[in-house]
């Protein structure tokens, strides 16, 4: 299966060892990954900051790069919900407004092939257990796009549950979100830092060392609140932790 990976703008921006781990991950399953050098941005910062029609162009360009392959991969929930959730409503909207049905067109080949990286693992590889060694006690945060806009499940849990080594320890309130939001963080700051530590008080009193997720937005937001909190855990996206082996030094 060849496969295009989507870095998403915060994981190529902040986090370019996520992306090199899907990369390896994937390598090691048999999977052929490319990376479409034109890719940019999804429009989901400009969608949901109320720049609708702003982000068209950049949906049909999503469209234009990633259309010709048979997957696209993405280690981010939210992204991932904005073409799966999101693209559909943008079509939907422009057809409502009297547009036409090009734009919906355009989009719906990306539509039902775009997967966050643990529900490609498991429905499209048909695998849970990687192969991955990762001799350490982890919680983990179901993200909010990830819960309730995908609809993950216990995708993760399952994936994470077969690594060798790692002992898995339930996050109190897990559903609970951490307090990103996006621009909520900013537009609601003292909100948002609340629900942060909240979020992080309660990943402390699991004992774990590691809390992971499976978007790197709100590890970057519940790990400034670790930093600020002045706690040992560390924040750690769940494909570092899949394509982690016993030869990795790293673990």
């Amino acid at each position: 299966m060849r496969v295009a990976l989507f870095m998403t703008c915060i994981n190529d921006t902040l986090y370019p060892d996520t992306g090199r781990a899907v990369v390896k991950l994937l390598t090691r399953l048999g999977v052929e990954v490319d990376f479409p050098m034109a890719q940019t941005c999804c429009g989901q910062a400009h969608y949901n900051t109320g720049y609708r029609h702003e982000t068209e162009p950049m949906a049909r360009h999503f469209s234009d790069v990633f259309g010709e392959y048979e997957a696209i991969v993405t280690p981010s929930g939210s992204c991932a919900a904005m073409v799966r959730e999101l693209y559909p409503r943008m079509g939907e909207r422009a057809r409502a407004e009297g547009r036409g049905s090009g734009l919906a067109t355009a989009l719906a080949p990306v539509v039902p092939k775009t997967y966050e990286l643990t529900e490609f693992l498991v429905d499209a590889v048909g695998v849970t257990d990687v192969g991955a060694y990762y001799p350490h006690k982890v919680t983990y945060h179901p993200t909010c796009h990830g819960l309730r806009g995908l609809g993950l499940g216990e995708r993760p849990r399952r994936l994470l549950e077969a690594v060798k080594g790692l002992e898995l320890v339930e996050l109190p309130g897990a559903e609970e979100c951490c307090g990103f939001g996006g621009t909520f963080s900013l537009k609601n700051s003292d909100v948002s830092a609340a629900m942060g530590a909240d979020k992080v008080r309660s990943a402390e009193s699991t004992g774990a060392e590691v809390l992971c997720a499976a978007d790197n937005s709100c590890l970057m937001h519940i790990g400034g609140t670790m930093t600020r909190l002045g706690t040992d855990m560390r924040p750690v996206h769940i494909a570092e932790i899949l394509a982690s082996t016993e030869e990795d030094p790293a673990a």
